[in-house]
């Protein structure tokens, strides 16, 4: 071979060297591990995303370090209006992880249908989701009267009066503090799985969020158990799990969904049940309308408080995460139920 061709072959096989290095280094930058589902475009975390604040707050304290958690609905945002955005629709099918609760947002539902990720939790799987109304009267209570109130079925009471009902699986299990501990271990066993380098971690921080949810349970069992009045009145029906769990009466101006509009006849109900009930304060939201609560309290002379359905975390929040939302959700129920 001549020092021409022997040249030009050596420039040949450096070019095809360079070529192939060049190749495989763009495929490592934008590669995922197969086998444990895990992002290396972000330093090896796992990308979770979470549709709203409360899935959010459950990735981020078992996610610990070992996560990036990113939340589809913005602070501020009511959660049953959520609309995605196309940057929103991709960012979700490049998950690792998505936390989700099923039937409370239909335009995630929808996305998440679509989006091909392998690693998809729905909240509403790991625990039992049960039926609430606006009107809820649980067994056994202490009216200072002894009069009925309608059952979840709309059944008269025994004043005669015919309550509305807006019935169905209640997907606000997260202001049970038992039901979230319930979602909380199902999360974390998810995380493992999807994530088993980092298993012990996030059995280890399920722990510790399931024991202050015990705590919290504790507390609200606790600062609820002897009250003038067992019954509250708030702007929609997100309390059911925490009224059965603590043996209140929730009475709601609309029903599961926030947009509801009550009618004149719930209204005057309303009026009647707080006359009869001791009811001192009418609650409302942070993230819905406060008109409609304001007026009721304003036309029977109650006071208003916030009562927070914690779907979202703003500058407006009484708290800077859960936790220290429930707890002022209790310092507010103590007040205004009359706690001894």
């Amino acid at each position: 071979m001549s020092v021409m061709n022997v040249r030009r072959h050596s420039r040949l096989i450096s070019t095809a060297a360079v070529s192939t290095a060049g190749l495989l280094a763009l495929s490592a930058c934008g590669s995922s591990n197969a086998a444990d589902g895990k992002s290396d475009g972000a330093g090896g975390k796992l990308d979770v995303v979470a549709s709203f604040y409360p899935m959010q707050y459950l990735a981020e304290q078992i996610g610990g370090d070992h996560v990036n958690v990113d939340t589809l609905t913005k602070p501020g945002v009511e959660p049953h209006d959520l609309e995605l955005s196309p940057k929103q629709t991709v960012e979700l099918g490049n998950a690792d992880m998505i936390l989700y609760l099923k039937d409370l947002q239909p335009a995630v539902d929808k996305a998440i249908g679509q989006s091909g990720v392998k690693n998809v939790v729905d909240a509403a799987t790991l625990t039992k989701l049960e039926e609430h109304s606006a009107s809820e009267d649980h067994e056994g209570h202490d009216h200072s009267g002894g009069d009925a109130h309608a059952d979840e079925h709309g059944h008269e009471d025994e004043h005669g009066h015919s309550h509305e009902t807006e019935a169905g699986e209640d997907p606000h299990i997260w202001l049970d503090p038992v039901k979230y501990a319930e979602v909380a271990n199902g999360v974390g066993e998810a995380l493992q799985k999807a994530d088993p380098d980092h298993a012990a971690d996030y059995k280890k921080n399920t722990e510790e969020l399931v024991g202050k949810l015990e705590a919290l349970n504790k507390d609200f069992a606790d600062g609820l158990k002897n009250t003038e009045t067992k019954t509250f009145i708030t702007t929609h029906a997100a309390f059911g799990y925490l009224a059965e769990r603590y043996g209140l009466d929730q009475e709601a101006i609309s029903g599961l969904s926030p947009e509801a509009e009550p009618s004149p006849a719930r209204i005057k109900e309303l009026q009647e049940t707080a006359e009869h009930d001791k009811v001192s304060t009418v609650f409302f939201e942070t993230l819905a309308s406060d008109k409609t609560a304001k007026t009721l309290a304003k036309d029977t002379g109650l006071k208003t408080d916030v009562l927070d359905p914690l779907e979202g975390i703003t500058d407006r929040s009484k708290g800077a995460d859960y936790l220290e939302v429930m707890q002022s959700n209790l310092t507010a129920l103590k007040k205004a139920l009359g706690a001894k």
